[in-house]
C-alpha cells in the first residue's frame, strides 16, 4: 500500500469513536457544513472530539470480598467555547462513541441557546439499578476521581443524565471537593438545592421543551387547547413535560416507559399516575387506563408526540407507524436520519433535540452562575428566563428556516455551527 493511499491520522482517529450514533452525529454534522460551505480545516476539527478519556476502576460491592471492575468515559468536543458541558450517564450501552456523539450534540445545542460552553458527555458502563446505594456511592466516588483532572468548574461540568440524578452529582460534588481541600459547588450542576443545585433543574428539559410547544403549534396548524399528546418515557423529562402539556390545556392520551404503556382516550390522570409511578416505579398496571403494548405507542392518533426516553426509537423500520402532526424531541437522537425523512415527507413539523431538549443545559448554567456567584435566584426568575431564551432561540431557528428553505433541524444546527465556526476561526491556530 503506497502512502497516498494509507488512511490519514483523522481517518484512523475516527475509528477510536465508531458507532451507529456517532456516525449519526458526524453525519448531520458533515450534511450541514457542505450546505454553510464551512471552511474545510474547521470541518477537520469539528468532526472529532478535542479530548476522549477512556478509564477503568474497580469498586467493592457490598459484600467487601468481591471486587468488580467497570468502564468510564469523559469526552470533550470542543474547548473554544469556555468551559465544556455535559452529562454523566449510567448504563449497559454505555461506549465511547455514543459519548462522543452525545459530546459534539452539546456542543451545538449551547451554541444554539447562546451559552458559553462547549460540549461534552460521560458515562459508566454500569447497570445502576442492580447496585445498592451505598456501591453506586463506591462507583460514582471512584469514577470522578478518575476523571477529577479533566473536570473543574472552569473547565468541565458535569451534570445528571440516564442512570444518575441529584444524589450521584452530590457524590460527584463531594468527591472533588475532598480533593481540593473546600467546597467547589460549581464543579457539577443538578446538585440538591442543599448543596446549591438550582430551584427548577430537574424539570427544565421536559417545561422547556413544552415551553415551545405553543410558537411550533402555530406553526403547523394544531390547536394547543385539548392537543393529544402521547410521551414516551416518564423519567424526569416525560414527566414535567406530561404536567407542562396539561397545563397548557393539552390531553395527555397515553404515556410509556420501561416497564410498560397506558392509555386513556379521554386524558391520563397525571397526579394519579406520579403518584403511583412515585410507588411501583413504573407506568405498568396503572389502574385508571388500558394497558397497551408499548410497540404500539406511535400508532395512537395525537398532535403531539414527545419521544422522551432514549435515542433511536423511531427509526426506518416504524416511521411508517407514527401518526401524529407535532414531534417535540425531548430526548437525544430519538429520531434517526433515515426517519426524519420520512416524517418530513410526511408533513411532521419536527422540533429537533438540540433546540428542544435545551432547557436542562439552559438551567444547569444558571445554576453554574449562581454557584460562582454565591447568589441564588427565585423560581419565578429561572423559569421566566428559560422560558424567554428557550423562545428567542425557536424563533431564530425558524427564522434560518424559513429564509434558507430547510428544515428546522438542519436550521438549528446552522445556528450552532455557525457559531463555533466563526469562534474558531477568531481563535486561530496556536502556536
Amino acid at each position: 500500500m503506497s502512502s497516498a493511499d494509507r488512511p490519514g491520522p483523522v481517518e484512523m482517529a475516527a475509528s477510536e469513536w465508531d458507532s451507529p450514533m456517532y456516525r449519526d452525529a458526524v453525519g448531520q454534522f458533515e450534511r450541514v457544513a457542505e450546505i454553510m460551505n464551512v471552511d474545510d480545516n474547521v470541518r477537520e476539527r469539528l468532526s472529532m472530539p478535542q479530548r476522549s478519556l477512556m478509564v477503568t476502576f474497580p469498586y467493592r460491592m457490598d459484600g467487601y470480598s468481591e471486587v468488580r471492575n467497570a468502564v468510564g468515559y469523559r469526552v470533550q468536543h470542543v474547548l473554544t467555547m469556555g468551559p465544556t458541558k455535559g452529562g454523566i450517564r449510567f448504563a449497559m450501552d454505555v461506549n465511547m462513541g455514543e459519548v462522543a456523539a452525545l459530546a459534539m450534540l452539546m456542543t451545538w445545542k449551547c451554541a444554539i441557546v447562546g451559552l458559553p460552553f462547549g460540549g461534552a458527555k460521560g458515562g459508566v458502563r454500569i447497570d445502576p439499578h442492580r447496585l445498592t446505594r451505598s456501591e453506586l456511592q463506591r462507583v460514582t466516588r471512584r469514577y470522578t476521581a478518575e476523571i477529577i483532572n479533566m473536570i473543574g468548574p472552569q473547565k468541565d461540568i458535569p451534570a445528571p443524565d440516564l442512570g444518575t440524578n441529584e444524589q450521584v452529582m452530590a457524590w460527584m460534588m463531594d468527591t472533588y471537593s475532598q480533593n481540593q481541600g473546600h467546597a467547589v459547588p460549581a464543579v457539577v450542576t443538578g446538585k440538591p438545592p442543599e448543596l446549591g443545585g438550582s430551584v427548577a433543574r430537574r424539570e427544565a428539559p421536559g417545561r422547556g421543551a413544552v415551553s415551545l410547544l405553543p410558537s411550533a403549534a402555530l406553526r403547523c396548524g394544531v390547536k394547543v387547547e385539548d392537543a393529544r399528546v402521547v410521551i414516551q418515557g416518564f423519567g424526569n423529562v416525560g414527566r414535567y413535560a406530561a404536567l407542562a402539556a396539561s397545563e397548557l390545556g393539552c390531553r395527555v392520551i397515553a404515556v410509556a416507559d420501561l416497564t410498560g404503556a397506558v392509555y386513556n382516550g379521554k386524558g391520563v390522570e397525571l397526579g394519579k399516575l406520579t403518584r403511583y409511578v412515585d410507588r411501583t416505579g413504573g407506568v405498568a398496571g396503572f389502574p385508571d387506563a388500558d394497558e397497551i403494548d408499548p410497540g404500539d405507542l406511535f400508532d395512537i392518533e395525537c398532535e403531539v408526540l414527545i419521544p422522551a426516553a432514549v435515542g433511536s426509537v423511531i427509526t426506518g423500520e416504524n416511521v411508517d407507524r407514527v401518526n401524529t402532526r407535532l414531534i417535540l424531541e425531548g430526548a437525544n437522537n430519538p429520531v434517526t436520519m433515515e426517519a426524519d425523512r420520512v416524517l418530513r415527507d410526511k408533513g411532521v413539523f419536527i422540533v429537533p433535540d438540540v433546540l428542544c431538549n435545551a432547557g436542562g443545559v439552559t438551567v444547569s448554567y444558571f445554576e453554574w452562575v449562581q454557584d460562582l456567584q454565591n447568589y441564588f435566584w427565585s423560581e419565578n426568575e429561572i423559569v421566566s428566563r428559560l422560558r424567554e431564551i428557550m423562545i428567542r432561540a425557536f424563533e431564530e431557528v425558524l427564522e434560518i428556516s424559513i429564509r434558507r428553505k430547510v428544515d428546522m433541524r438542519t436550521a438549528a444546527l446552522i445556528k450552532g455551527i455557525d457559531k463555533v465556526t466563526k469562534a474558531k476561526l477568531v481563535r486561530g491556530v496556536y502556536p
